[in-house]
């Protein structure tokens, strides 16, 4: 029987009918991003999705380098037909335009000074059977290599009782990334590799599950940036390279000093949300565009 191409997956699971009505408006959303990132000619390289349990719970954890890495974690997801639900800061749900369609997509809320409550919401989750994302360095690297990681994703997989799915994404911070002006660039290449379950072994504390998942994150990203189609144009296009690859991005010390603001008081992972994401890069377009009239 011949396994179905990357593209005829998302045909399927994304154009086609809804095994669950609950999934609608999530779904609906990714058709949205996909009409976007197919307008602008992205090409996608995505490994390993069959990692993914296809049932049951379990935690994606990434790597972070753009915003719009929540939406190439999903693709990912999309040929095991999973929907990630996303961490995000409790007041985007109070908001009346995000807010009913982060609930509809079943997303996490998190109160910053109450963590507690929404690691023990997540863990629910996982133990629902949902497959949970989480960013564990909680802020987008400036390095674009696997900064320090939270250990929240470990501590809800041992909780929990799920495996932990590392993954490793490259390409779409040259597109929109902290610190850098939006550019939507035609044909850029975006890799999305998903590893080998790191499970819990009976009695391993959450500590250890971190080490391994951060060693698999590591490797997988490793392999993300070694078969990347695209070098740098020039000297002045070396920014999205790390430094030990031969790029000017700042070393992993130097971004730790970058990011500290972003992580501080930080109890468990938060990032803004997918909604929040989108409207910062289309309103850094806008904004843009009108200074260009």
């Amino acid at each position: 029987m011949q396994t179905p191409s990357w593209r005829d997956v998302v045909r399927r699971d994304l154009f086609g009918p809804s095994p669950d009505p609950c999934d609608r408006p999530y779904r609906l959303v990714i058709r949205a991003f996909l009409v976007v990132l197919k307008l602008f000619g992205f090409r996608f390289d995505v490994r390993g999705s069959q990692h993914l349990p296809r049932e049951g719970g379990a935690v994606i954890a990434s790597n972070h380098v753009s915003y719009f890495d929540f939406t190439y974690l999903e693709l990912a997801a999309l040929p095991q037909r999973r929907l990630v639900r996303f961490m995000a800061k409790a007041s985007v749900f109070d908001n009346r335009f995000a807010g009913p369609p982060m609930r509809a997509m079943q997303h996490i809320p998190v109160d910053r000074t109450a963590g507690v409550a929404a690691f023990d919401e997540a863990v629910r989750a996982l133990k629902d059977g949902k497959v949970v994302g989480v960013f564990p360095e909680a802020t987008i690297s400036s390095s674009f290599t696997v900064q320090d990681l939270k250990a929240g994703a470990a501590r809800m997989a041992v909780q929990a009782g799920v495996p932990v799915v590392p993954a490793a994404l490259w390409g779409g911070h040259r597109v929109a990334t902290k610190n850098r002006r939006v550019v939507l660039r035609r044909g850029v290449p975006v890799t999305v590799l998903l590893g080998a379950p790191v499970v819990p072994e009976p009695g391993e504390k959450a500590q250890s599950v971190l080490r391994r998942t951060r060693a698999a994150m590591e490797a997988l990203l490793e392999e993300a940036q070694r078969s990347y189609p695209d070098s740098p144009a020039g000297d002045d296009d070396r920014w999205w390279l790390p430094a030990h690859l031969g790029g000017t991005a700042p070393t992993p010390e130097q971004a730790r000093a970058i990011d500290l603001d972003d992580v501080r008081g930080t109890a468990v992972t938060v990032q803004r949300s997918p909604l929040q994401k989108v409207r910062h890069v289309f309103g850094s377009l806008v904004t843009r565009r009108r200074r260009g009239r």
